[in-house]
C-alpha cells in the first residue's frame, strides 16, 4: 500500500515519516516538500514542489493513503492571510487532486478546538479544512483533533508557556481536553489509524488518542 505525506518536514510529520518507513504495511512513501529533505531510503520517493501550483503534480499524487499534518502558526506565517494558504488552500487542494486520482483514504490533523463558530481564525479554518475534505467523499476519512503538542526542541516561546500551564491545569485535574501530546506519539496514533478504523468518516479526539 502507498502513503503519500505533506508536512514531512513538520514538527508532526517528520516523525510520521518515519513511522509510515518503518511500518511494513505501507509497501512505498511518497513525500512532497519545499526544499529536499536529505533522507533517503529504498522505500521513500521525494517530490520538491511548488505548493502554489499542486495541479501541476497530479500525476506523482497517486497512491493508497493520503496523510495531511501541513501547518503553521500566525506568527510564522506572517499573516491569516498567508497562514490560511498554508493551513487550508494547500492541504484542500491537495484532497481534492489525491480524490481525484482515487486515493481512498486520508488522515487528517487538525485541532481539539477546530469549530465553524469559533472567534478564533485558527479554529475556524480548521473547521473549514475539516468540512471541504469532507465534501470530497473519500472512502475513509480519520480526523484527527490533538491539544496542544510537545514539540521535540520547540523554541516557540508562547508554545512552551502554554505546555506549562496546561500541564500545571492538567495535574489538579483541569483542562484534560487540552493535555499536551508530544509528537512523535502523535505520529505513531496516525500512521496506525488506517488499519485499525473502518471505512467512513472517523473522529479522533485528544481524550482518545493515548488510548487509541
Amino acid at each position: 500500500m502507498k502513503a503519500l505525506l505533506i508536512g514531512a518536514t513538520g514538527s508532526t510529520g517528520k516523525f510520521l515519516l518515519n513511522e509510515l518507513i518503518q511500518n511494513d504495511d505501507y509497501t512505498s512513501v511518497t513525500i512532497f516538500v519545499r526544499r529536499p529533505t536529505g533522507r533517503s531510503h529504498p522505500k521513500l520517493s521525494e517530490h520538491v514542489i511548488d505548493f502554489a501550483n499542486l495541479d501541476q503534480y497530479k500525476e506523482y499524487i497517486t497512491g493508497d493513503f493520503l496523510f495531511s499534518c501541513l501547518g503553521t502558526t500566525l506568527k510564522e506565517a506572517g499573516s491569516q492571510e498567508k497562514q490560511w494558504q498554508i493551513d487550508f488552500e494547500i492541504p484542500a487542494t491537495f484532497a481534492r487532486i489525491a480524490r481525484q486520482n482515487r486515493v481512498n483514504s486520508v488522515v487528517l490533523v487538525s485541532s481539539s478546538d477546530a469549530s465553524p463558530k469559533s472567534r478564533i481564525f485558527y479554529s475556524r479554518m480548521k473547521a473549514e479544512l475539516e468540512s471541504a475534505i469532507t465534501e470530497l467523499d473519500f472512502g475513509q476519512y480519520i480526523i484527527f483533533r490533538p491539544g496542544p503538542l510537545l514539540r521535540e526542541g520547540s523554541d516557540r516561546a508562547g508554545e512552551k508557556t502554554l505546555v506549562k500551564v496546561v500541564g500545571f491545569f492538567n495535574s489538579i485535574g483541569l483542562f484534560n481536553k487540552y493535555k499536551p501530546l508530544p509528537t512523535e506519539v502523535l505520529a505513531m496514533k496516525l500512521a496506525k489509524a488506517p488499519w485499525k478504523l473502518p471505512q467512513g468518516t472517523s473522529i479522533v479526539k485528544l481524550q482518545e488518542i493515548a488510548a487509541f
